[in-house]
């Protein structure tokens, strides 16, 4: 093979880098995935608390796009040639049953991500793809036709086309390697975390939660709504979640120390003041602590009547105008301070990266240099939690495989 180690190179053995390789060998090539932890695909394993939340049910790219703070309408394109409909298609033609949850989450029906990692592990060697775990690529230049990655240990590889699926990563450096190829990089900052709120007083609370609510920053455009569980250290699920990615930048340049403002209901000031009256002239004699309304778990009603100084006697006809206002404000905009962050569970997303405007988005090749393509985390694309970072993965992983393949037997 002229001193050449293999037809394409796959750096990282994630789920974009399983993709791009088993797309990549399609045409018989031969094709390495260079792995420099011991672990392959491990956060699918993780996603979806072990399910592996596959993809998002959405019909349409224009659709799609919507949900990525960073990427946006740039990749519909890319999606529009290979999204959600392709993802399902090929994961149901190679057995792998999927299920769509109310929320539009896509899981496999087995409900454990290991069904999916089996699946991606057996395409792979079905193609012939040869997996090398424990190597870093620490350099990698062009030599005329040919691309020459350094490994950490010594070791040299030789390939015609590299796709870099090296993942996201917090730290600056860990980009170093790229910079060399005067590829810009956005600076990589965290994004999908749960909020850290030291002097929460709903801490006692932890594990209660709202179907719908929604969690803002005063004096800012953010505000997001889905769910709001209580933790021990703060504040999680969906509400949080997505304010997280989409705020990330600003977030960061607050030093994740902000103020949010919590309603607990899917409501708005007027309804929630409409309810109560309305409550409170048909039923005079009722203890506020004792009936919960707006379907709040009866723990956080009381803890919003105590922080309103509504204590367990006091009916809705006794309540002074100033407390029942005091009330309302309690339930649609609590105020905490956030002091700090914390991964949402183990599934670590960075926003920053490789610029988009480095690659072409219908192949993901570099324009810089050709033969070079980008998938996955690598790039500055983020979604929200829901399976959108794994349909990036999955989109970008089969563009540059196919890519790759493409221009070789040309």
């Amino acid at each position: 093979m002229n001193n050449v180690d293999f037809d394409i190179i796959v750096i990282g053995g994630g789920a974009a880098g399983f993709f791009a390789a088993i797309h990549a060998a399609d045409n018989g090539h031969s094709v390495c995935i260079l792995e420099k932890t011991q672990k392959l695909l491990s956060k699918v394993k993780v996603s979806g608390g072990g399910r592996c939340n596959v993809m998002h049910d959405l019909d349409y790219p224009s659709q799609l796009v919507n949900y990525y703070p960073r990427g946006g309408k740039n990749l519909k394109k890319s999606f529009e040639i290979f999204g959600p409909k392709e993802t399902r298609d090929w994961f149901e033609k190679r057995g792998l049953k999927l299920k769509t949850e109310e929320d539009g989450r896509v899981f496999p029906i087995t409900d454990d991500s290991q069904t999916v990692i089996d699946l991606l592990l057996n395409e792979a060697q079905n193609r012939n793809v040869e997996i090398r775990k424990g190597v870093e690529i620490i350099n990698i230049k062009k030599d005329s036709q040919l691309f020459v990655l350094d490994s950490k240990t010594g070791e040299k590889y030789f390939a015609k086309k590299v796709i870099i699926s090296s993942g996201g990563n917090n730290k600056s450096s860990a980009y170093d390697w790229i910079r060399k190829l005067d590829i810009n990089i956005a600076k990589p900052i965290p994004s999908l975390f749960t909020f850290n709120v030291p002097q929460s007083d709903m801490k006692d609370l932890m594990g209660l939660s709202v179907k719908k609510g929604s969690v803002q920053v005063p004096g800012t455009k953010w505000k997001m709504e889905g769910a709001i569980l209580i933790t021990h250290w703060g504040f999680s699920a969906p509400a949080v979640i997505k304010l997280s990615a989409w705020a990330a930048i600003d977030f960061f340049k607050k030093n994740y120390h902000f103020p949010i403002l919590i309603n607990w209901t899917p409501y708005g000031e007027e309804e929630i003041r409409l309810k109560l009256a309305e409550f409170r002239d048909n039923h005079p004699k009722k203890a506020v602590q004792a009936n919960p309304l707006f379907g709040l778990p009866s723990r956080l009603w009381i803890r919003l009547c105590e922080n309103a100084e509504i204590n367990s006697k006091q009916h809705y006809a006794d309540l002074p105008k100033k407390v029942f206002n005091r009330f309302i404000e309690m339930i649609i905009r609590s105020s905490f301070d956030v002091k700090g962050k914390t991964t949402f569970k183990e599934e670590f997303v960075t926003c920053g990266g490789v610029e988009l405007s480095e690659v072409d988005l219908k192949s993901y090749e570099s324009k810089k240099i050709p033969g070079l393509y980008f998938a996955g985390e690598v790039l500055n694309v983020d979604g929200i939690t829901g399976g959108f970072n794994f349909q990036h993965a999955w989109t970008s992983g089969y563009l540059a495989g196919k890519s790759a393949s493409i221009s070789i037997d040309k």
